[in-house]
């Protein structure tokens, strides 16, 4: 597995086509144009592929962030190989650290049980707002029919993540105890909004209130472990 920067149309092509077999967009709405990659990728922004056994597996697009060389912006990742999504964060950080920069955000469809793990307990990122349908409508086939709520990740590449060890127990809405209230999350929501879309929005409308809400008032997530954020009251 090699991952390394893009530089050629014909890269930045092949990472069109790879994205497009993940989301499988309206051809009217990519996750990202050729073109921009390219304009990104000339002034010097983060556009990157993952090979696997010399093949494009994925890739990363992303741009700094005012004021320019605090953080780093990561639009779109998108993997077809397994691996391939660690491997690219992993150069996304060497990269953004050999720019002096030290923070990088993402947004993230805070329902997506996978890329909360992924994103909270394998890379320690902590999603710091929560933003409701954040890109309007999306006409794809991941995630079309349901309002595009997001939270923005926030990973700080130079310092040690803190790890919470000790959620307490929850269900689709969110109980409060004297310690971190836990919020659990669907095991499959993609599935969910396919066959049962009533179930999906009653998710979405508890997830945007419980982690939402509590965000909005100043919790903070330590952590996410058995399929759910673990929130903590600020000063606790």
């Amino acid at each position: 597995m090699n991952v390394r920067e893009l530089t050629t149309i014909a890269e930045f092509e092949a990472l069109h086509t790879v994205f497009d077999e993940i989301w499988r967009p309206d051809p009217a709405n990519p996750p990202v144009t050729v073109e921009l990659m390219r304009a990104l990728s000339h002034v010097g922004n983060y556009v990157a592929g993952v090979f696997v056994d010399g093949r494009l597996a994925g890739g990363s697009v992303g741009f700094c962030a005012p004021p320019r060389q605090a953080t780093l912006h990561s639009h779109v990742t998108g993997v077809v190989a397994a691996g391939a999504g660690l491997a690219l964060k992993r150069h996304q950080r060497s990269w953004a650290l050999a720019r002096g920069i030290s923070t990088i955000t993402w947004t993230f469809d805070p329902l997506v049980r996978r890329n909360a793990y992924f994103n909270l307990v394998k890379l320690g990122a902590r999603p710091e707002q929560y933003y409701e349908n954040f890109y309007g409508a999306m006409a794809d086939v991941v995630n079309a029919g349901d309002e595009s709520d997001r939270v923005l990740a926030v990973w700080r590449i130079d310092t040690v993540p803190r790890r919470d060890g000790s959620p307490v127990a929850g269900g689709p809405s969110a109980r409060e105890t004297d310690a971190p209230v836990l919020i659990a999350l669907p095991e499959d929501i993609e599935r969910l909004r396919r066959d049962d879309p009533v179930t999906a929005r009653r998710w979405r409308l508890t997830v945007r209130e419980e982690l939402g809400g509590r965000l909005r008032r100043g919790w903070r997530v330590t952590g996410f472990r058995d399929g759910a954020y673990v929130v903590e009251e600020h000063g606790l």
